[in-house]
């Protein structure tokens, strides 16, 4: 079989042509790539695959072979990988997930321009960054979804549910609750650096609130246009980036007050930029994407 290993911003997969590879067990494989020891070494695998309503669809299996909703970073490698390997000569391309048709802006340079893997190009181009538009996001608790108790009575302001309260080891934590086609919830620290998230991250991940797991976004406010943020995703423990975790990060921090509606988002592996159009309610997220290498397993 033939892979590409990609990343957007550190937020590493196994890519693979399944227009012309059957995979007939996709969780399996996952699980096998992913193996940082025994296998290619990723945050899981990602089929690119035909699409009846889009350009392509995207079928992603996280580390430990549960399926995903969805991905920003993985997505936006999607679009480098259709855009560099001539499956497709458009800029504007959509992408079918599980969470919806995703609509991709892909910026296009010379290969010798762009940082990656060099062997592949459409005709001596390549995709440096993508601009997705990630569609809206949802505050609905059963939609999300969350599981309400009546120890767990949060506020609410006019859109989102704020300060929901969280018991983790006998310590109350506060979270905001989003979800951007899979479920987030982000919750305020004073230091990320210092966050002990490989204790905290998993209790979060399979809290009874959360009946489908949750992504967990540790996050510190830096001002009103940037803030930090390490995740610990479902199924995968602590990765370097997560693009619908910084788009349901944004979405949190305006309303929760803290920042304007245009973010610089820096995670472990890079910075995303991201922007919510309350007008038109879409969030929007741009970002680099990067081929390592290309192989056969």
């Amino acid at each position: 079989m033939k892979f590409t290993k990609m990343h957007g911003i550190g937020n590493d997969y196994v890519y693979v042509n399944a227009i012309e590879n059957e995979i007939e067990d996709p969780s399996s494989l996952a699980k096998l790539v992913s193996d940082r020891h025994f296998g290619i070494g990723s945050d899981g695998l990602i089929l690119i695959k035909a699409s009846e309503r889009a350009d392509f669809m995207m079928d992603m299996y996280n580390a430990d072979g549960s399926r995903g909703k969805m991905c920003g970073n993985g997505i936006r490698c999607v679009g480098k990988y259709v855009y560099d390997h001539g499956l497709i000569n458009k800029k504007i391309i959509t992408i079918e997930t599980l969470s919806g048709i995703k609509i991709l802006n892909l910026t296009v340079k010379p290969v010798e321009e762009v940082e990656g893997y060099k062997k592949v190009s459409n005709n001596g181009m390549v995709v440096s960054a993508v601009t997705v538009n990630m569609g809206s996001p949802i505050f609905e608790p059963e939609e999300i979804p969350i599981k309400l108790t009546g120890a767990y009575q949060p506020e609410k302001n006019d859109q989102a549910i704020v300060n929901m309260p969280i018991m983790i080891n006998d310590t109350f934590y506060y979270g905001t609750p989003v979800s951007m086609g899979n479920p987030h919830v982000i919750v305020y620290v004073d230091d990320t650096d210092n966050f002990p998230i490989e204790t905290i991250g998993p209790k979060f991940e399979k809290h009874d609130l959360f009946p489908e797991q949750v992504n967990t976004e540790f996050v510190q406010v830096i001002d009103r246009s940037h803030v930090k943020m390490r995740v610990w995703e479902r199924g995968s423990g602590e990765t370097l980036a997560c693009g619908t975790g910084a788009c349901a990060t944004v979405v949190a921090s305006i309303v929760n007050e803290k920042t304007e509606d245009e973010v610089t988002v820096s995670l472990l592996g890079g910075d995303l930029k991201i922007r919510w159009d309350r007008d038109q309610n879409t969030v929007y997220m741009t970002g680099p994407a990067t081929t390592v290498f290309e192989g056969d397993i």
